[in-house]
């Protein structure tokens, strides 16, 4: 076998490269459409907080939100926790690209943004969306205003990237 081939990263790692660097695209992406299309994600929040499309005679209703500043400091807080996600995971992006050609030892040090990076995108998506939006606001009883299911997508697609990416080379 040539040299030339033998410096060439192993498949693995290319692959765990990619995914990584998707989910931080996917996290950065998502808040700068929240940042620069504020308006419509808003509104999303606000149903959901004020509980205005669950069903009728709900008897949760009295956990519903009525202050304005309160929607906006929720999604201020959900855009923060995107953001964040998307740099860790591009931070984690950077420092495998680096480490491609490196030993074991090195790429495997590389990947330690990729747990915080998922752990931040679980609270998010998971404890955000499907606990606090899902089951303390009734957001599943709501025809319109329901992001559980694509939630759901974002963190296991987080959590089976996680689970690859941190297996030994």
């Amino acid at each position: 076998m040539s040299p030339e081939l033998t410096r060439l990263p192993a498949g693995g790692r290319v692959a765990k490269l990619v995914m990584t660097g998707s989910l931080a695209v996917f996290g950065l992406l998502v808040a700068f459409n929240n940042i620069t299309d504020y308006g419509s994600n808003f509104m999303f929040v606000r149903h959901v907080l004020a509980m205005d499309t669950t069903f009728p005679g709900n008897a949760l209703t009295w956990r519903a939100i009525g202050a304005h500043w309160v929607w906006h400091g929720f999604y201020v807080l959900i855009i923060t926790g995107e953001a964040l996600t998307g740099v860790l995971f591009a931070l984690a992006t950077w420092d495998m690209l680096r480490a491609l050609k490196s030993d074991d030892a090195g790429f495997r040090r590389a990947k330690r943004f990729v747990p915080p990076g998922t752990a931040l995108g679980f609270l998010i998506w998971f404890l955000g969306f499907s606990v606090v939006g899902g089951e303390w606001f009734v957001m599943w009883q709501s025809q319109l205003w329901n992001g559980q299911q694509p939630a759901f997508r974002f963190f296991m697609t987080m959590l089976g990237v996680c689970i690859y990416v941190m297996q030994p080379e």
